[in-house]
C-alpha cells in the first residue's frame, strides 16, 4: 500500500473557481472574528485558481437595483424560466442575497461598468423581464475570479486560515457509510502533482465546488477541466444526482471551436439572421419582431436561451441556416451597433471574433450555432448547499439547489456562485465545529480512514502503464454520441442507442491504457482518471434523459412533444452493479435524510428593490 501523506484542516474546498473562493471566504472571515482557534480552510484546486472556468464568464450577474424591479419579479422571471422545475425556497435564498453579494464584490475592487451618473450600470439578458444584470464590460468572470482571487490573498499567508493547495488532483471523497443513513464524509484523497505523491486531506466538512461537466459533448463553451470530477465524486458517495438531464446549449457559439459569445451581445441589441438575412425567431414562436437595436425582454432575441436553441434547430432542419465544415450556422448581427459601443461594451466578443470566426463584428455578421454550455443538473443540495451525506457540501455549477429548474436565466449562475458559495462555507464550519466538540471526525487521525485512503490513491495510480484502449478515441466517441443523440431534440430510439454507447465506453475504459508512468505533473494519468469521471457523469445523463418521457425546458423529446401535467424531478443513483439508476420524485419533495444546517437568517422575499444608493450590506 502506498505511503500517505496525512494532513488535517476544518474545511475542505475542492475547487478554485467563484463557488470554491466565496466558500473558503465565508470560513477566513469567520476566522478573522474568531476569539479561539481560527479554523484552517484547505483549498484544493487542480488547477492555479486563476484558470478556474469562472474565468470563461463573459456577460454579468444579476441583481435587483433601481425602483424600477423588485426581489419578486426577479423571482417569477426565474421560476417561469424554470418551467416548472425550480424549488422555490432556493430561489428566494439567491435572490435576497444576490446584490449584497455583488455589492461586496465592489467594495472588494470588482471594477463594475457605471452608468453616465456614476450607478452601477445593468443590462438586458435573455428571459429576465427587466434589466438587471451587473457587468463589467463583457468580462465579468474575468474581474469576479480576480477579485476573489486578490481577496483570498490576505488570509492565504503563512499563519493564515486558508492553505493553497493549487495543481492538486482531488481524486475521490472518504466517506463513512457510503449511501447508508450514517453517511459522513472523512475527507479527501488527492494527488499532489507537484511532488508526485498521494496525500489525504482529513476534514470533517467538505465543500465541492468543481464546476459543470458539459465538456463531455463534443461541441461546447467548457474549458477542458470541466470534467464532473466532483459530481461523479458525490455520485460514487450515495448522493443522488437531480436533474441532470437537463443541459443547456447556448445559441451562439463559433462553430467548431465552440467558444462563447455571450448573451451580452444579444443585450446591448445584436441581432439572428438566417441564411437570406432574415431574423427568423418570429417565425418560432419568439415574436413579435422587435425594431433592429431596441431589444425587449423576453422576445426575439431575449428569449430564454433553451427556446433560441430550438428555434435554431426548427430553422436548420426548414433549410434555412448556411451550411460549413462544422454543421449549419445562423448570424450574428452587430454592426448597428457601431465600432465604439462594441469597444466599450463587448471588447472581448469582438476580440474572440476576429480570431476565432476571421469576422470583425463591426463590419460584417458573426456566423454561430448553439454548443453544450450549462449543466442545470448536479449534486442534490438543499438552498445552503448541504446534501444527504453529513458534513458534505457542494455549490456552484456541480450543485442541484433547486435554483435552474429546466433552463437557467444567464446571468443568474454567477450569483449562485457567490451566494451558494459563501453559505455552504458558513454551513461547513459549522458543521466542522460540531464534529470537532463531539469528538468526531478531525478530532484525530483514525487508521481506517488513512487505510481507505491509501486503497482509494493505489486504485488510480495503479492505471499508469497499463491499459490497450487508447483514451483520446473514448473521449471523441463519447463527443459524437452525445452531440448526436443527446442534444437539443431527442427520442427514445437516439437516446438508447447513447445510452448503449456509454456502457460500451465505460466497458472499454475499464481497460484504458496510460503510457506515462512518471510521478511528478502527469498530464496523461490525470486527463485520463477525468475522464472516468466524465463517462459516469455522461452515463447517469443519458440515463435520466431516456427516463423523462416528456418535452420540458432545455430537455425536448420528439416522441413525448408535451410536458407532463405534474412536474417532477429525477434523480440518479447507482445501482449495486455501478449503474445507473433513476427514479422520479415531486417538485419541492424533502427527503426524511436530507442533512441541514441551517446557517443565518431563513429565505424571505419581499416586493422591495434594492436601490443604487443602498450599500446593499453584508
Amino acid at each position: 500500500m502506498s505511503a500517505l501523506r496525512v494532513e488535517r484542516a476544518d474545511v475542505v474546498v475542492v475547487g478554485g473557481g467563484a463557488a470554491g473562493l466565496s466558500a473558503a471566504l465565508a470560513v477566513a472571515e469567520a476566522a478573522a472574528r474568531d476569539e479561539g482557534r481560527a479554523p484552517v480552510v484547505a483549498l484544493v484546486s487542480k488547477v492555479y485558481p486563476l484558470r478556474s472556468h469562472t474565468v470563461a464568464a463573459e456577460g454579468g450577474a444579476a441583481g435587483v437595483v433601481g425602483d424600477d424591479d423588485s426581489l419578486e419579479q426577479h423571482v417569477a422571471d426565474t421560476v417561469a424560466g424554470g418551467a416548472g422545475l425550480c424549488e422555490e425556497d432556493a430561489v428566494r435564498f439567491v435572490v435576497e442575497r444576490a446584490a449584497g453579494e455583488l455589492y461586496r464584490l465592489e467594495r472588494w475592487g470588482l471594477p463594475w461598468s457605471r452608468t453616465d451618473d456614476g450607478d452601477v450600470a445593468v443590462r438586458r439578458f435573455g428571459g429576465m423581464s427587466r434589466a438587471r444584470t451587473w457587468f463589467a464590460a463583457d468580462k465579468t468572470g474575468f474581474h469576479l475570479l480576480h477579485t476573489l482571487f486578490q481577496t483570498s490573498l490576505r488570509y492565504s499567508g503563512p499563519d493564515g486560515p486558508v492553505r493553497r493547495y493549487d495543481e492538486h488532483h482531488v481524486l475521490d471523497l472518504v466517506v463513512d457509510d457510503p449511501g447508508g443513513p450514517d453517511a459522513r464524509v472523512r475527507g479527501v484523497v488527492v494527488h499532489d502533482q507537484h511532488r508526485g505523491e498521494p496525500l489525504l486531506l482529513e476534514a470533517p466538512a467538505v465543500v465541492l465546488a468543481t464546476g459543470g461537466s458539459a465538456r463531455a459533448w463534443g461541441t461546447s463553451t467548457n474549458a477542458g477541466i470541466c470534467t464532473g470530477d466532483g459530481t461523479a465524486m458525490a455520485l460514487r458517495a450515495g448522493v443522488p444526482l437531480r436533474d441532470m438531464e437537463f443541459l443547456q446549449l447556448h445559441p451562439t457559439g463559433l462553430p467548431g471551436s465552440g467558444i462563447l459569445l455571450t448573451e451580452a451581445a444579444r443585450g446591448e441589441g445584436g441581432v439572428l439572421l438566417d441564411a437570406e438575412g432574415r431574423r427568423y425567431l418570429a417565425d418560432y414562436g419568439l415574436g413579435p419582431e422587435t425594431p433592429v437595436g431596441a431589444p425587449v425582454p423576453r422576445t426575439m432575441e431575449l428569449g430564454p436561451r433553451d427556446r433560441l436553441s430550438q428555434a435554431f434547430w426548427h430553422a436548420d432542419r426548414d433549410g434555412r441556416t448556411i451550411p460549413t465544415p462544422d454543421g449549419g450556422v445562423v448570424l450574428l448581427d452587430l454592426r448597428h451597433l457601431g465600432a465604439a459601443r462594441l469597444a466599450e461594451r463587448l471588447p472581448l466578443v469582438t476580440g474572440l471574433a476576429k480570431q476565432f470566426a476571421g469576422v470583425d463584428p463591426a463590419t460584417e455578421p458573426v456566423p454561430v450555432r448553439p454548443t453544450a454550455h450549462y449543466t442545470m443538473g448536479g449534486v442534490r443540495t438543499d438552498a445552503r448547499g448541504a446534501t444527504s451525506v453529513a458534513g458534505l457540501f457542494a455549490a456552484g455549477e456541480c450543485a442541484s439547489t433547486g435554483l435552474h429548474g429546466a433552463n437557467r436565466l444567464g446571468s443568474n449562475s454567477l450569483v449562485e456562485t457567490l451566494v451558494v458559495g459563501r453559505a455552504a462555507g458558513e454551513a461547513a464550519l459549522e458543521r466542522s465545529r460540531a464534529g470537532v466538540a463531539d469528538g468526531g471526525a478531525g478530532a484525530s487521525s483514525e487508521t481506517a480512514v488513512v487505510d481507505r485512503a491509501a486503497a482509494v490513491a493505489d486504485g488510480y495510480l495503479a492505471m499508469r502503464g497499463r491499459g490497450s484502449e487508447p483514451p483520446a478515441e473514448i473521449r471523441a466517441e463519447l463527443g459524437r454520441v452525445l452531440d448526436a443523440d443527446v442534444g437539443i431534440y431527442r427520442d427514445a430510439h437516439g437516446l438508447r442507442r447513447a445510452l448503449a454507447a456509454v456502457e460500451d465506453l465505460r466497458a472499454r475504459y475499464a481497460d484504458v491504457r496510460v503510457t506515462d508512468t512518471s510521478a511528478v505533473l502527469n498530464t496523461d494519468w490525470a486527463t485520463t482518471v477525468e475522464l472516468g469521471a466524465t463517462l459516469l457523469v455522461a452515463h447517469a445523463t443519458v440515463a435520466a434523459a431516456l427516463a423523462r418521457e416528456e418535452s420540458r425546458g432545455a430537455h425536448q423529446r420528439l416522441d413525448f412533444p408535451s410536458p407532463d401535467a405534474a412536474a417532477h424531478h429525477s434523480e440518479v443513483r447507482l445501482g449495486a452493479t455501478g449503474a445507473p439508476e433513476v427514479s422520479h420524485v415531486p417538485v419541492g419533495a424533502r427527503p426524511a435524510a436530507e442533512h441541514e444546517v441551517a446557517v443565518g437568517k431563513g429565505s424571505r422575499t419581499t416586493a422591495t428593490s434594492f436601490s443604487t444608493g443602498r450599500s446593499g450590506g453584508e
